[in-house]
C-alpha cells in the first residue's frame, strides 16, 4: 500500500497549456435564489421566529460572491439553505434555488456542488498530495486511468500554489505540517478534484491573518475564472484587499438583505441613500459597523439606521433589477438535474479508505504507535511485578489478580485511541455531507485497518507477560492467552468507535468510554463474585460485559490443567481449595475455577469465544447505525 507516483508536468508546460486545461468546464451557468426565509421557533415564547427573510441573489459562472454580515446576521444559515444542508435545521424553509433557471433539489445540487466547511477537517499526517489523491479516488470514478487520475491531482495542486508543499504533511499535534493559509488552501483544492460547478465556502479566512486571507481568495478567484466556477463564500470581516476579491456582495443583517449587486457598486449605493463611505476606509468594516444590531438596544437613532437601510433596498432600482434578472433566467435551462451521477462501488470506496486508513496507522504515533509503547511499558510492568510466580497455592491469587488485570487494563487503555477516530470521524462527516460515501465503507475499513495492529499489541504483550509471570507454560495456552487479549482488544476499540460516534467530542468521549470500562471491571464477577452481585448490574450488565468472558476464559486457560502445591503443616497439608488431590498436598486447578462457579469444559469457552464475536460485531453494528442514523 506505498503511495503511488506523481505524474511528470514537465511535458504540459512545454505545449503551453495552463494548469487545469484538462479538467472539464462547468456546465452551470447561473446560480440563483428567490424569497429564501427560513422560520423556527422561539425559545421563549414559542412564537415563529424569522432568521432569513426574502433573500434574493443571482450568480454567474466565474462570480466569487461573499455573504457578508455581522456575527448572527444568517449568512451562515443562508449559505446552508443555499447548498442544500438543512436536514440538522429545525424550522421552516421559504423560497426557491435554481440551477440554470430550473428550481433544484438536495440531489440535483450536490450533483454539482461542493461545500468546504470552516474547520479543515483533514487527515493531518497525509501529505498534500496525498490528501487531493485520497479525494479524487473517493470521488471520481473507478475506471478512470490513474495517470489521468494524477495529473488532474497534480494541475490542482498548481493551481492553488502548492507545489513546493506537494509532499508536506498537514500536520498534527507532535508534527508540524503547512500553515493556516495552506491547509486552507488545501482543503478548497481536495474539494474541487471532480471539478464541481458550484463551491459554498463557510468562512474559508476565519483565523487567518490579512495576508493569508488575501492569499487564500486570491487562489480561490484565480480558480474561480480559470474553470467558470460559481464560488459562494460567508465572510465576517475582510481586509480592504480581500474585499476587493469579490464580484458580488450580499449584505445581511438581522436576516434581512441590506444590499445585493457588485462589490465595487457599494460605495455608489450607499452614498445614495446617505451613507457615504469615507475615503481610505475598508468598506467591509464600514458596511459591517453600519448594520450591526449587536450595539443598538435603547438606541432609537441606530434601530431608526438600520431600518432605513434595509427599507431603502426593499425599494430600490438595484433591487428591482436584481429579482427582474432572477425571473428572466428561468427560461435559460439546460437540464441541470440531469446531469451524470457518478456511481461509486462500495467495495472500492471501502478499499480506498483502508489504503488511506493504513498509512494513518503507521505514520501517525496517535492512531497505534502511542498505544503500542503504552501496552509495550504496562507488559513490562506487569511482567516484573507479577515475575515468575511459584505454582504454590499462595501465589494463585497473585494469579487471578494478574489475569484480571491484564485483561481489564488492556481493554481500558483502548481510549488512547479516541483522538484518532474522532479525527477519522470528522473527515467523514465531511466526505459523506458531500456525497462521496455512506457510513457502510467507513465502518468497513475502520474494523479492518486495526485488526492487525491490535494482534501485533495482543502478541507483544503476551510474549512479554506470559512468559515472565510464568503462566501454564504450553504452546496452548500462550495461543489461548493471545486470542482472549485480541478479543479483548476489538471489543475494547469496538466500544471506543460507538461512543465516540454518538459523542464526537474528546473529552466526552474519553469520559464515557472510561466510564464504560470501570462499569466493566465492576461487574465483570472478580472484584465483586457473580453470586454476590446485585440483580440489576448481574441480569442487566453482566452478561453484555466483554471483560467478564475475557476473564473467565484466561482463568480457564490458566487453571484447567495445572496442579498447585499446598502448605504443609506438621498436622498435614493445609489446602486453600479442596480438591481430589488433597490427600496428597495439591490442588487441582479445576477446583478454584469450581470455586467462581465457572465452567472449564471446551465447549463452554467455545460459547465464551462466540459471545465475545457476537459483542465485537455488535458494537460495530451499532456503530454503523448510530452513523446511518445520525443527520448530516
Amino acid at each position: 500500500m506505498a503511495s503511488e507516483p506523481t505524474v511528470d508536468m514537465a511535458s504540459d508546460v512545454e505545449k503551453g497549456e495552463k494548469p487545469g486545461d484538462h479538467l472539464p468546464k462547468t456546465s452551470i451557468n447561473i446560480f440563483s435564489w428567490s424569497d429564501i426565509g427560513v422560520i423556527v421557533k422561539d425559545q421563549k415564547t414559542k412564537k415563529p421566529l424569522p432568521i432569513l427573510s426574502s433573500n434574493h441573489g443571482i450568480a454567474k459562472a466565474g462570480d466569487v460572491v461573499a455573504l457578508m454580515g455581522p456575527s448572527g446576521s444568517g449568512k451562515t444559515t443562508l449559505l446552508n439553505v443555499l447548498a442544500h444542508r438543512t436536514s440538522t435545521m429545525k424550522g421552516e424553509i421559504q423560497g426557491t434555488i435554481m440551477v440554470n433557471g430550473r428550481a433544484t433539489t438536495t440531489a440535483a445540487i450536490r450533483k454539482v456542488s461542493t461545500y468546504v466547511e470552516q474547520e479543515d477537517a483533514m487527515i493531518g499526517i497525509l501529505t498534500t498530495r496525498e490528501t487531493v489523491d485520497f479525494a479524487a479516488r473517493l470521488s471520481l470514478p473507478a475506471n478512470m486511468s490513474k495517470n489521468e487520475r494524477l495529473h488532474r491531482v497534480n494541475e490542482l495542486i498548481d493551481s492553488f500554489g502548492l507545489q513546493r508543499q506537494a509532499d508536506t504533511i498537514v500536520g498534527t499535534p507532535l508534527r508540524k505540517g503547512l500553515s493556516g493559509g495552506q491547509k486552507r488552501r488545501l482543503s478548497v483544492a481536495s474539494q474541487l478534484v471532480t471539478s464541481p460547478s458550484i463551491v459554498f465556502l463557510d468562512e474559508p479566512t476565519s483565523g487567518l491573518d490579512s495576508a493569508a486571507s488575501f492569499e487564500v481568495m486570491k487562489y480561490i478567484r484565480e480558480v474561480a475564472k480559470l474553470h467558470h466556477l460559481i464560488v459562494i463564500a460567508s465572510i465576517h470581516q475582510p481586509s480592504t484587499t480581500t474585499f476587493q476579491l469579490f464580484d458580488q456582495l450580499t449584505l445581511l443583517s438581522r436576516g434581512k438583505t441590506c444590499y445585493f449587486g457588485p462589490a465595487s457598486g457599494v460605495e455608489a449605493y450607499f452614498a445614495k441613500i446617505g451613507h457615504v463611505i469615507p475615503l481610505h476606509t475598508n468598506p467591509a468594516e464600514f458596511l459591517l459597523d453600519l448594520v450591526n444590531s449587536d450595539f443598538i438596544h435603547g438606541g432609537d437613532f441606530a434601530k431608526g439606521r438600520l431600518q432605513h437601510v434595509h427599507d431603502s433596498w426593499t425599494a430600490s432600482d438595484e433591487h428591482n433589477t436584481l429579482e427582474a434578472s432572477i425571473a428572466n433566467c428561468r427560461d435559460k435551462d439546460v437540464g441541470a438535474s440531469s446531469l451524470p451521477t457518478v456511481r461509486k462501488n462500495p467495495v472500492y470506496i471501502s478499499y480506498v479508505l483502508l489504503h488511506r486508513n493504513f498509512i494513518k496507522s503507521y505514520r501517525d504515533l496517535i492512531a497505534y504507535g502511542t498505544r503500542v509503547a503504552m501496552y509495550f511499558g504496562l507488559a513490562i510492568m506487569m511482567g516484573t511485578v507479577w515475575l515468575r510466580l511459584s505454582y504454590n497455592q499462595t501465589s494463585i491469587q497473585p494469579f487471578i489478580n494478574a489475569i484480571f488485570f491484564g485483561g481489564a487494563f488492556m481493554s481500558f487503555m483502548a481510549v488512547a485511541y479516541v483522538p484518532s477516530i474522532i479525527e477519522d470521524l470528522h473527515s467523514f462527516r465531511k466526505e459523506r455531507a458531500n456525497g462521496l460515501y455512506g457510513p457502510l465503507p467507513f465502518t468497513i475499513a475502520n474494523a479492518l485497518v486495526g485488526i492487525p495492529w491490535l494482534f501485533a499489541i495482543a502478541l507483544m504483550f503476551s510474549i512479554i507477560t506470559y512468559w515472565l509471570g510464568n503462566f501454564h507454560a504450553t504452546a496452548s495456552g500462550f495461543w489461548m492467552w493471545v486470542l482472549w487479549l485480541f478479543l479483548d482488544l476489538l471489543a475494547a476499540e469496538g466500544l471506543v468507535v460507538l461512543v465516540s460516534s454518538i459523542f464526537p467530542i474528546f473529552v466526552v468521549s474519553l469520559a464515557i468510554t472510561a466510564f464504560a470500562n470501570g462499569l466493566w471491571m465492576c461487574v465483570g464477577g472478580f472484584l465483586v463474585p457473580l453470586n454476590t452481585l446485585n440483580v440489576f448490574w448481574k441480569y442487566v450488565f453482566h452478561y453484555i460485559d466483554y471483560q467478564a468472558y475475557v476473564f473467565q476464559g484466561m482463568m480457564v486457560n490458566q487453571f484447567k490443567s495445572t496442579i498447585w502445591d499446598c502448605d504443609k503443616l506438621a498436622s498435614g497439608y493445609q489446602c486453600m481449595y479442596p480438591s481430589d488431590l488433597q490427600s496428597q498436598g495439591q490442588i487441582r486447578g479445576t477446583a478454584v475455577l469450581d470455586a467462581y462457579n465457572y465452567s472449564h469444559s471446551d465447549k463452554k469457552v467455545g460459547e465464551w469465544i462466540g459471545i465475545m464475536f457476537g459483542i465485537i460485531i455488535a458494537y460495530r453494528l451499532l456503530g454503523y447505525g448510530v452513523l446511518a442514523l445520525k443527520k448530516h
